[in-house]
């Protein structure tokens, strides 16, 4: 898997674009891809906290289509925003231009090199992107880098250990007749771009601590409509809630959440 690789997937089509048929940066096509994603993922609200950190200087490391960065614009923060792709920047400038908004700095970057000095920014955010990265570890220090002493970094990643995953690995493994293929292959070969990556709360812990990072929290998220199954065919669902009350309701959420402090 290459970043070549990965930056056309994603150049394609922004995440989250494709659930509207809206004319393209038409005011309706950003409204449909805010009102979905909040409402399949209203915890990012909790995580993030958008209006606690007004005023302060804010780097979102994956803009993709700009939801979230938009949240950050609104709450008045000096927003920086950088993006693997060229496809991603541009849904962002325009979506600002739709609402009247500017940020502070808006590029084209790789997570894995960040275009800014070391710690440049209060507040360092990336929600369900460098998982998507060949080193993920790599991009989590230069999170960490151009953080501030003292300031935050928040960081969602996919949880290997989670309903989503074992649901692909019986999909993609368990029914093509080969069960010998891990959680971690089939999250490789079959999740989004090549190469995605699940991870596990100690693995990230460890990740975060040889990275300068200290813990200030690690969870997954509840379960959700990617984890029960709620838009599926009867029985499904109530497969998935038997799954859940086995691995655990607060343990095996598809969302690994991590607020942590640079040290």
């Amino acid at each position: 898997m290459s970043l070549t690789e990965v930056h056309d997937y994603w150049n394609r089509q922004s995440c989250g674009t494709g659930v509207t048929d809206a004319p393209k940066y038409s005011r309706e096509y950003f409204e449909e891809i805010e009102e979905f994603r909040y409402r399949l993922e209203s915890e990012i609200f909790g995580f993030a906290q958008f209006t606690r950190y007004k005023g302060q200087k804010l780097l979102e490391v994956g803009v993709g289509a700009g939801t979230d960065f938009l949240q950050w614009c609104r709450a008045g923060t000096e927003a920086y925003g950088v993006d693997l792709t060229e496809e991603a920047i541009g849904n962002v400038r325009e979506r600002l231009a739709i609402y009247g908004l500017q940020a502070k700095e808006l590029k084209v970057g790789n997570a894995e090199n960040l275009p800014y000095p070391d710690n440049m920014f209060d507040v360092v955010y990336s929600w369900g992107v460098i998982h998507h990265s060949p080193d993920t570890e790599k991009c989590l220090s230069e999170l960490a880098r151009v953080c501030r002493k003292g300031g935050t970094v928040k960081v969602m990643v996919y949880n290997r250990h989670s309903l989503q995953s074992y649901y692909w690995w019986i999909r993609y493994a368990l029914f093509r007749g080969k069960p010998w293929r891990s959680l971690s292959y089939v999250l490789h070969h079959y999740m989004e771009s090549i190469g995605t990556k699940g991870y596990t709360r100690s693995e990230w812990a460890d990740m975060a601590k040889r990275n300068g990072l200290a813990v200030k929290r690690i969870d997954t998220t509840a379960l959700e409509f990617y984890d029960l199954l709620v838009t599926r065919p009867f029985p499904l669902p109530i497969i998935a809630y038997g799954m859940a009350a086995v691995f655990g309701f607060t343990r095996c959420g598809w969302f690994l959440r991590a607020e942590l402090i640079k040290v």
